[in-house]
């Protein structure tokens, strides 16, 4: 279990657990928590969470959380493996040692190379 505390408009990452599956129990604040399904739908959960709300992500899928209000937000959250592994979505693509070639990175993203290498610049 992990006590997350979120400043106002605070993010949370978008981030994977490899080898668990998360459930976020809201002790006071206002976040927003969203996931996204796997292939081939990429289909977007999303739910504005108060006080004593619970949101379940499911093992392997990306998920984040936000804190949309303008005070502090407190969640409790317990993971399904004492080794859930995090995969940090932007830390993982952009910040990686050594850096993935950035033309691959344009292509997969539809950017030009030179936003790719903006974006590598700033996760070294």
């Amino acid at each position: 279990m992990v006590r997350i505390e979120y400043a106002p408009y605070g993010v949370k990452p978008p981030h994977i657990h490899p080898r668990a599956a998360e459930i976020l129990t809201v002790l006071e604040g206002t976040p927003l928590a969203g996931f996204v399904t796997s292939n081939p739908e990429h289909r977007f959960f999303s739910k504005v969470l108060n006080k004593a709300d619970v949101f379940a992500f499911p093992q392997g899928l990306m998920h984040f959380q936000y804190n949309i209000g303008h005070t502090n937000a407190v969640a409790i959250a317990a993971l399904s493996s004492q080794s859930p592994g995090v995969i940090t979505i932007a830390n993982t693509t952009f910040g990686s040692n050594p850096p993935i070639n950035p033309d691959i990175l344009a292509k997969a993203f539809q950017l030009d190379k030179k936003v790719v290498q903006y974006l590598q610049a700033r996760f070294q």
